[in-house]
């Protein structure tokens, strides 16, 4: 019997292909015409892998490292051969687990518990064979399991974290991916074979040592290794309370909420947190020189509830906050620079009226009276009133802006006037000892739920934007984020089992022939507008809705009016 053949349109062109013809194969045909590894394919607007075979008439097209899609799943991938290298080189009997913690520089710390010691030698070994497995290409193999088959495998494994993350999983099946004998668990797509992943470096570093990889921007290039040791502090300190309170994985999270010990959970990272809030305080206070406390983060890290609960932590240190916003001194609009699209480019530093900014910050270090401008976003123009703004003794200026931290905005001040807080929420939880939870996803959670509540704006809107705020981070926050004097981890370890009851609305797709996507308020419908099925953003709604999935959910009545996630799901009494 002849095979069945269907249409394959790629661009502009249509081809024929027989059934079974897998997304590799024809990949590879189109490889040429790419700058760049084709790791996916998207089939109908679907990201599928490279495995898969053709069983449909379907549109095609390609998703190369270059993409954000692509770029994660080189990167997960890559994570899959090195605990492979690892085990291989310093065997089963002595390693007790492997952990993929969290970003730094532009790699993954990691570190590994057992009867070895973690040399630069040792790693330079595992560096070697995980070469030796890129060149002999070995297959990344795929199989669906029974989730129960799944649970007792991780179990005589000694894979506790998996077997307690899918005691909770809603599903029938189980993804297992594996290279030879080696077998593991990874959230996500991946490459069908080693031969994809070439570009990486091992640096010992800390207590673990970093697998360095490529950026999306150049996908080649294994960038160098350069520390960022504050924030790798921070990180490494939160990750180290998660622990002391059993919360290392999203599996044990979800323990703690199935056996009702949440509450105490909830007042131990409320109290983490208002303890360093008050240690920045009395920092602060114990140096008269310092007016001018200057806040910066990237979105939705909870800087405004910050500045709230650090001022009343001053107040209580004997001193008088002021708040002042940076958006206030932005330029005249018709004075505002543009992008290379025409547009009034907000996020750049000459926005703002720095010298304005400055010497009204120096007058009233000189103690001279003020009028501080009030920006008006329809006319484009700053305002003055006639309230006038004095230091006192006590008081002190708590500014918030993203370019708080860059030098040049308060290029003429004194540094010893000048104390900076860089606040981020850093995710310190891992979905399992090898699945990371990135950064971005718990900021971008945040942010749809924010937007939803406060703008009306659907979760479709937000995750479109999202790839140009993150462009502006990039730009004006993080390169100054080291410059900090401290840094504050807004990041609460139980706050995605919260998000989840006020996200998932918003993310699943009801309708998709709905003619107007909407948001309502997460309390008050039970069914909720969500992504449409066609749009190029319902891929990453899908991701999120999974990942979400990992997540027992629990109810916000026990979070405190004053928390940081107040700032997101609202009634915090900041009335923010």
């Amino acid at each position: 019997m002849d095979k069945l053949t269907y249409q394959v349109k790629i661009g502009e062109e249509i081809r024929t292909y027989e059934e079974g013809t897998t997304y590799g194969e024809i990949a590879r045909e189109y490889q040429k015409f790419y700058d760049h590894d084709i790791v996916l394919v998207i089939i109908n607007g679907k990201l599928q892998e490279l495995h898969k075979t053709v069983k449909m008439d379907c549109v095609l097209d390609f998703e190369t490292t270059a993409g954000d899609m692509g770029h994660k799943t080189y990167k997960r991938s890559m994570s899959l051969m090195l605990v492979k290298a690892i085990y291989d080189v310093a065997h089963h009997e002595k390693i007790k687990k492997v952990r993929i913690h969290y970003s730094v520089s532009k790699g993954y710390y990691c570190t590994i518990d057992g009867d070895m010691e973690l040399t630069q030698e040792f790693l330079d070994h595992v560096e070697s064979r995980m070469r030796e497995i890129a060149d002999m290409d070995l297959e990344i193999s795929k199989k669906s399991v029974n989730t129960d088959d799944a649970i007792a495998s991780f179990r005589q494994h000694g894979m506790y974290d998996k077997e307690k993350l899918f005691t909770y999983r809603r599903v029938s099946k189980v993804n297992i991916y594996s290279m030879n004998e080696f077998e593991d668990y990874y959230y996500g797509y991946m490459v069908p074979s080693a031969g994809y992943l070439k570009y990486f470096k091992l640096y010992k570093y800390d207590d673990g040592f970093v697998i360095q990889m490529p950026e999306r921007s150049a996908p080649e290039i294994v960038p160098p290794f350069e520390p960022q040791n504050k924030l790798f502090q921070v990180l490494k300190e939160s990750t180290k309370w998660g622990d002391m309170q059993g919360i290392e994985t999203v599996g044990a999270l979800n323990d703690k909420i199935t056996k009702g010990d949440m509450m105490e959970t909830v007042l131990v990272q409320e109290a983490l947190q208002e303890k360093k809030i008050a240690e920045i305080a009395a920092t602060i206070a114990s140096n008269p020189k310092i007016k001018f406390v200057l806040i910066a983060g990237p979105s939705s890290s909870g800087k405004t509830t910050f500045s709230h609960r650090l001022s009343i932590q001053l107040r209580a240190n004997g001193l008088v906050p002021h708040p002042i916003a940076v958006d206030n001194y932005f330029v005249e609009r018709e004075e505002n620079p543009k992008d290379e699209n025409g547009n009034y480019d907000y996020e750049c530093l000459e926005a703002v009226d720095r010298e304005l900014f400055n010497r009204q910050l120096q007058d009233l270090l000189d103690g001279k009276e003020v009028v501080i401008p009030t920006f008006n976003f329809v006319t484009g123009h700053k305002e003055y009133g006639k309230e006038t703004k004095k230091l006192g003794e006590n008081d002190v200026l708590v500014i918030e802006g993203i370019h708080c931290l860059n030098p040049k905005l308060t290029e003429h001040l004194q540094d010893e006037n000048k104390f900076k807080i860089y606040i981020s929420a850093l995710t310190q939880l891992n979905i399992d000892e090898h699945n990371r939870i990135p950064t971005t996803d718990g900021r971008l959670l945040r942010r749809i739920v924010r937007d939803a509540r406060t703008r009306g704006s659907s979760a479709e809107r937000t995750i479109r934007m999202w790839p140009s705020v993150r462009r502006g981070e990039e730009r004006n926050i993080f390169p100054y984020q080291e410059q900090a004097d401290v840094m504050f981890n807004s990041s609460l370890v139980y706050e995605l089992a919260v998000l989840k009851q006020y996200v998932e609305p918003l993310l699943f797709g009801v309708d998709k022939h709905a003619p107007e996507l909407a948001v309502l308020k997460p309390y008050v419908e039970a069914l909720l507008f969500g992504i449409d099925r066609e749009a190029p953003e319902y891929m990453e709604a899908k991701r999120l809705l999974k990942f979400l999935d990992y997540f027992v959910g629990i109810g916000s009545e026990n979070v405190p009016t004053n928390s940081l996630l107040r700032e997101f799901i609202g009634g915090g009494c900041f009335h923010i």
